[in-house]
């Protein structure tokens, strides 16, 4: 396709991996807009095609290069960003990300690494000019998002200040840069002008948010606030929506949230709800991972959590077969899983990846014995998930709806234990005892009350709306 002149410049945009890397898709595609492009969905409608890569395990590594290859096939113009550009030189070649795209896919017009907007806009100028100087108001306040317009993502900071051993993620985007509070706070403020009923802190390690700044003091409304994790969520928690915590690692700070969460009621607050990625329970696993606790320290910290939470949802992530680890070590992570009671789990087989310390560990263990253990971990966690997830049946519970099944005839949402796409569902259903109509929409809170459960999702009858549709 080529742009008329009376016609604006249209761009593509394919967006993979996390949701960090969601944001930057985000903040580019809010810019595109402001300038006056047009934004596409389809390969032969586009002037050209940005591609955001992943780049953190080979899985990942390969899907962006399988969608680069597509987009250049069916476009043949395409510009490529994200973490892939940022990977640094690894393997048995020392290629960079960047050697790696350039190698495999030679017609790319130009490669960038990740949170990097003003280069890909500076590659998309080059290729495609940019029109006219648009009015401000060609885009709205709180950008373009991806996500449904109910439930937004709200990066706090970029990059990561530890070095674990088994990841390249500080390699590709840097150490920890905090944005400023008043920054911050604007942003989310936007969002929920917006529609959003749901916000989703995220970033590379949420609970040290400000920590590069020295806790620097900005301002929110006029007030000065510290830039720091705890005023942060506080700040958050007068907004007039869910706050959901993601990426936190279990520092003692943690603590001075948990009467938030304990205060939590309604639509609003911020949810009893900590996404902690944990990857193992064995200290010495730890200490190989170079990660910043240990595994004792993690289990008193959860439990210390529940007496003051009782009803807090962890969620988690886990890695089986580290370099190293023995068969002690393993059965020390399943009984650790037995003790700690996670809600919600995610296990991976360990996965060697280009340029990460891991590899040159001693002990690396055959790959169907990491598949073996990661499947032992799964089968090991069933029914503890189901044991948590069956304790909302007869309870009451406020719903967000996500969308409407028409074939099952019911409305999907979630629980304060379930965020988007990694978590559970709720079906929700029509009471057949009664003559009311349901009221709720998608982008609402309902009250449902629950009457069945699975290992990973609930059932309910709707009882009544508790917010009215958003005007936006």
């Amino acid at each position: 396709m080529s742009a008329s002149p009376s016609a604006p410049p249209v761009v593509g945009f394919v967006s993979l991996g996390c949701p960090k890397a969601l944001v930057d898709s985000e903040r580019i595609l809010t810019q595109l807009k402001a300038e006056g492009y047009e934004i596409s969905g389809q390969y032969e409608d586009s002037d050209l095609v940005v591609v955001n890569t992943c780049g953190f395990i080979d899985d990942a590594v390969q899907e962006s290069l399988d969608a680069i290859g597509e987009a250049l096939h069916e476009n043949g113009r395409v510009i490529v960003t994200g973490c892939l550009g940022s990977k640094p030189a690894a393997g048995a070649q020392g290629e960079t990300g960047e050697d790696l795209i350039r190698r495999l896919h030679p017609k790319v017009l130009a490669v960038t690494g990740a949170h990097a907007t003003a280069e890909v806009m500076a590659a998309i100028h080059k290729e495609l000019p940019k029109p006219h100087d648009p009015f401000i108001d060609l885009v709205p306040e709180q950008g373009i998002r991806l996500t449904p317009h109910h439930s937004a993502y709200l990066k706090v900071s970029e990059g990561c200040n530890h070095r674990c051993t088994f990841c390249i993620i500080p390699s590709m985007r840097g150490d920890l840069v905090s944005r400023p509070i008043g920054e911050v706070m604007r942003e989310a403020e936007a969002l929920v002008k917006s529609g959003a009923r749901e916000i989703l802190v995220i970033s590379q390690d949420t609970s040290a948010y400000g920590v590069d700044l020295k806790y620097r003091t900005d301002f929110v409304d006029g007030r000065p606030v510290r830039s720091r994790f705890t005023e942060l969520i506080r700040e958050l928690s007068q907004l007039d929506v869910w706050v959901r915590l993601h990426y936190v690692y279990p520092y003692p700070h943690v603590d001075e949230v948990l009467d938030l969460m304990a205060a939590q009621s309604g639509v609003r607050g911020v949810l009893p709800y900590l996404d902690i990625p944990l990857q193992h329970s064995h200290p010495e696993v730890l200490r190989r991972m170079k990660r910043p606790a240990s595994g004792e320290k993690n289990l008193e910290r959860i439990q210390a959590w529940r007496r003051a939470v009782p009803n807090l949802t962890i969620r988690s992530t886990f890695i089986a077969g580290f370099p190293g680890e023995t068969e002690s070590e393993h059965q020390h992570l399943l009984d650790f899983l037995t003790e700690a009671q996670i809600d919600r789990l995610g296990c991976f087989a360990y996965s060697p990846v280009d340029g990460a310390a891991a590899n040159d560990l001693p002990g690396a263990l055959p790959e169907e014995v990491r598949e073996a253990r990661r499947d032992a971990v799964m089968a090991h966690q069933a029914p503890i998930a189901a044991a948590r997830l069956s304790r909302w049946v007869g309870q009451r519970a406020v719903v967000l709806v996500d969308e409407l099944d028409i074939d099952e005839g019911c409305l999907i949402g979630r629980t304060t234990a379930d965020a988007p796409e990694i978590d559970g569902i709720v079906r929700i259903y029509p009471d057949p005892n009664s003559r009311h109509t349901v009221e709720a929409a998608v982008g609402e809170f309902c009250e449902v009350e629950i009457t069945q459960s699975d290992d990973y999702d609930l059932e309910g009858i709707y009882m009544k709306a508790l917010t009215q549709p958003h005007s936006n």
